[in-house]
């Protein structure tokens, strides 16, 4: 995630990135790692649903802070291939706000996405080589 954050920096000139993300006890260090890789966290309690999974959806949360700070910024970048999105992503491209939206998938992402974002899509899988976590340790 270091990387990615740095490699928003220098490509898309990204000065606040916002991370969404359900708290869960216990993650301390996570949330610490991405704090200091330059994150700023956006927190949203979880509960576990009626199967016993750990749910956080924090699709509200992302679209309420992009149109809080409309203001702020000249574009968005989305990190989603969520269909959730999709009006956020249109409304964001009809008012020139929008840069890209990067989809963690070319395989597997909403085509709703493909659709509001053509032609502004970027792939994690086109990134892996800058982006990726190299353990060096392992032999």
């Amino acid at each position: 995630m270091k990387k990615f954050r740095i490699y928003l920096k220098e490509r898309f000139s990204v000065t606040k990135a916002y991370y969404f993300i359900g708290y869960v006890e216990g993650n301390n260090d996570l949330y610490t790692s991405l704090q200091e890789a330059g994150y700023i966290l956006i927190f949203k309690p979880t509960f576990k649903n009626k199967d016993g999974k750990l749910k956080g959806n924090c699709d509200a949360e992302l679209v309420l802070q992009a149109m809080i700070d409309i203001n702020k910024y000249e574009k968005a970048v989305i990190v989603s291939g969520d269909g959730d999105f999709y009006c956020l992503i249109k409304y964001l491209r009809e008012k020139g706000k929008l840069l890209t939206v990067i989809v963690p998938n070319r395989e597997k992402y909403s085509a709703l996405i493909k659709k509001s974002a053509q032609g502004m899509i970027t792939c994690v899988n086109d990134l892996r080589n800058k982006v990726e976590y190299i353990n060096e340790k392992t032999p």
